[in-house]
């Protein structure tokens, strides 16, 4: 009898680290939700690369910070494939600001992408799990910033030290289920989010002077470890931060 085909969703998956994931999980033999933001220009041709290399995918819109469109991405996504067995809560924001001149807006954002959304999703999640049986697996796409202070981005910064802390509850109360629930942490990684600083040479020397590996991270390296969180292998990993950041976070020195 073939093997039970997994399948992953991932949200953020239009661009950036969440296509690496996406693409990683595929060739893991997954099949494969995209889900991003409504007419997100690369959605498409991230379910289309997808489907070249012989993956099963579809894309489904979503707004994360919003509770009642995460609920009907889950929907979506069992009545799309019949199960999830893998969430991977990718999809992110940060805003710049000095924190006597932040914004309720930029806070509301930051939160209700960051945090808001995966709590949420994992909950919708975690009941689809109960409801069918058999486990499944939580991957957070953190940050070196859930411990490392990182000024001018206060919200940034709570929104993933209370994804940390959300993982590790969740271990706890979603183990009977059979549900692991781990953070990855990223380091600086070549996306483009940080497409500013990669056209500043000396900025850019300046954080490879930072990471004792001497250079930036890939969203394939980081998808490498979200392959290894879901895997059978795996199965005794929970309430843990895997670090992908090339040893920046104990080496860091705010410029």
């Amino acid at each position: 009898m073939a093997a039970q085909r997994t399948v992953a969703l991932v949200t953020g998956a239009a661009r950036g680290i969440g296509r690496g994931i996406a693409l990683r999980l595929a060739r893991d033999g997954a099949a494969v939700i995209v889900a991003d933001l409504p007419d997100h220009p690369d959605t498409e041709r991230t379910v289309e690369e997808l489907r070249s290399a012989g993956a099963e995918a579809v894309s489904i819109p979503v707004d994360v910070s919003r509770v009642e469109e995460v609920r009907r991405l889950v929907a979506a996504g069992v009545g799309a494939f019949g199960r999830i067995d893998v969430l991977v809560n990718n999809a992110g924001v940060q805003r710049r600001a000095a924190f006597l001149d932040a914004e309720e807006h930029d806070y509301d954002l930051v939160l209700g992408v960051n945090l808001k959304g995966p709590f949420f999703l994992a909950q919708a999640f975690a009941r689809h799990v109960r409801e069918r049986g058999g486990g499944g697996r939580i991957v957070n796409i953190s940050s070196v910033h859930e411990e490392l202070p990182f000024p001018n981005f206060a919200s940034y910064c709570v929104s993933k030290g209370g994804l940390r802390m959300l993982a590790r509850d969740l271990a706890i109360e979603l183990a009977p289920l059979g549900i692991t629930v781990n953070n990855i942490a990223p380091g600086a990684i070549r996306t483009a989010i940080n497409d500013d600083l990669l056209d500043d040479a000396a900025k850019l020397q300046a954080l490879r002077e930072d990471i004792p590996a001497g250079r930036m991270g890939t969203p394939e390296e980081v998808a490498e470890a979200v392959s290894f969180a879901v895997s059978p292998g795996a199965g005794y990993v929970t309430g843990s931060t895997i670090t992908v950041d090339g040893g920046l976070l104990w080496n860091y020195h705010e410029q």
